[in-house]
């Protein structure tokens, strides 16, 4: 358990904005786009397929179950948005997951079957996050430690 306890944190976002305007703009932008990229990676999945230039697998349960965690990243930003200090280790799940996603795509893409295409959809779906969530995720540890230990 945290030394801040579960009323910690939340006193904590109650006397303060730990977040910065550009942060929570930032926060916003990804939770949206992640709700509408996991909504096209579950309806929308022959025509991402094609735009790719990939052909579509005979199963493609695996593309929206993966969806469905794109989507729910999604609403969890949207939580780290609204209630940062608590939310936080959502974000610190979210940068590893764009970290490795991005290390494993941009290895198919340099040794394996997908094109530069598909480099330029990962770079704009997730390597351009990582540095915004890396300094966010800073910014909020800093933040919970610079709160009382007990209220």
């Amino acid at each position: 358990m945290s030394s801040l306890g579960a009323g910690g944190a939340r006193s904590i976002a109650g006397r303060c904005r730990p977040l910065r305007p550009w942060m929570s703009a930032v926060l916003r932008f990804a939770g949206c786009f992640n709700l509408l990229a996991g909504a096209a990676m579950v309806s929308l999945y022959h025509e991402g397929y094609e735009l790719l230039g990939v052909p579509k697998p005979e199963l493609v349960l695996p593309v929206q179950i993966m969806g469905i965690l794109v989507g729910l990243f999604g609403l969890g930003y949207h939580w780290v948005a609204s209630r940062p200090v608590e939310n936080r280790d959502i974000l610190r799940l979210g940068f590893l997951a764009k970290l490795i996603c991005s290390l494993t795509a941009y290895w198919y893409v340099l040794f394996g079957p997908l094109g530069i295409g598909f480099a330029l959809v990962v770079f704009f779906a997730d390597v351009v996050y990582l540095p915004f969530f890396w300094v966010i995720v800073r910014h909020l540890d800093r933040a919970a430690r610079q709160a009382p230990a007990s209220e």
